[in-house]
């Protein structure tokens, strides 16, 4: 893979948008040059928030040619979840709606748990070694995260959890990761980290990129309350796995307001606002064009309208699940074929490591 020769570009939202704009371009027209890093904890399975806010364009980028490493954060989930006995299943739901959404394992797009990829988790002990408790601690993401778990003991694996997932990233030598803006601290400490590594251990011939972030053009898809983030916990999701009548009913409950008159006003009506999107998400048309098309149906005519839709975009997925829920074998081989692969790249970059560290035998 060509390492692509970036400008610094600061630590602003602003800068990191302009980045991101830049590297669309850039995989338009050498997609080669690019390795992205995405992935899931398998703590459920997904919900629509994650097809149009992710998995679509994964599938995009995986079409345009683009090499591709999907990873399942199995060890992540030991963090702040206490759902351990339900890891095995969810990893095969999540390849599940993967493949259903679209995404084609090959050489070039590999799908794999990390806890099966030990030469990468090796990365952990000398990683730490370049960051320390203070930037572990500041970190907002890892704040926020916590404050939405409602811990009252943190784990040690928490604090470390950005640094586990610059192993994620680095082995395979990402330099491309498509996260919101809330996760850009965490894969600052990614940056931080490569770069520290080169400095320390390998000035004349560095080692990792400082991957960056390819920031999510999806507007912000919120649950079917209107006002948090879907999530399957809060209730306010529709699963991908979901069938057409759990989908119809689970909209019906989905809160508008009583205003009759259908409009798109992000901010005065938040709830039709989001329910006017899902639309448009599904549809292409836009959620003002939409809103007018309602006029004064209320939110019954949204309601019905959005179920119409969604059933609709979702029904060639779905139908392709229910395929593969009846084909173990090729699941896991599809899993075992990842994880040799993921292992392949790894103990390549372990090497390199181990060289630029003098602890090679």
């Amino acid at each position: 893979m060509t390492e692509i020769a970036y400008s610094d570009i600061g630590g602003t939202y602003e800068a990191a948008l302009a980045k991101s704009r830049e590297i669309e371009s850039g995989i338009a027209s050498h997609p080669k040059q690019f390795r992205m890093l995405t992935g899931d904890r398998p703590t459920g399975r997904l919900h629509i928030g994650h097809y149009f806010g992710s998995l679509q364009n994964r599938v995009r980028l995986q079409n345009l040619g683009v090499p591709v490493m999907i990873l399942i954060a199995d060890y992540q989930v030991l963090t702040d979840h206490d759902a351990y006995d339900q890891i095995r299943e969810n990893t095969k739901q999540l390849v599940i709606d993967y493949l259903a959404a679209g995404i084609k394992p090959s050489s070039d797009v590999i799908i794999y748990p990390h806890s099966y990829v030990p030469e990468c988790n090796q990365l952990m002990l000398p990683f730490l070694t370049l960051v320390s408790n203070a930037e572990l601690m500041r970190n907002p993401t890892v704040k926020e995260e916590i404050q939405s778990a409602g811990l009252n003991s943190v784990n040690a694996g928490m604090y470390t959890y950005p640094v586990h997932q610059a192993c994620d990233i680095l082995f395979c030598k990402a330099n491309v990761v498509p996260v919101g803006k809330d996760q850009l601290p965490h894969l600052e400490i990614t940056r931080t980290i490569a770069r520290r590594f080169n400095e320390r251990y390998a000035q004349k011939q560095p080692v990792f990129p400082e991957p960056y972030a390819l920031l999510s053009k999806t507007p912000d898809i919120k649950g079917l309350d209107g006002s948090q983030k879907m999530s399957k916990s809060r209730g306010n999701a529709i699963m991908l796995s979901a069938s057409e009548d759990e989908t119809a009913a689970l909209i019906k409950k989905a809160k508008t307001d009583a205003e009759r008159t259908i409009t798109y006003e992000p901010l005065r009506r938040p709830e039709v606002a989001n329910l006017l999107m899902l639309v448009s998400l599904c549809t292409g048309a836009a959620p003002e064009t939409i809103a007018a098309q309602i006029g004064d149906g209320g939110g019954g005519a949204l309601k019905a309208l959005l179920t119409e839709a969604l059933n609709a975009a979702l029904r060639p997925l779905r139908a392709e699940r229910k395929r593969l829920e009846k084909d173990d074998a090729y699941i896991r081989q599809v899993l075992l074929d990842g994880i040799q692969a993921a292992r392949d790249i790894a103990s390549q970059t372990l090497e390199e490591v181990r060289s630029a560290m003098n602890m090679g035998i």
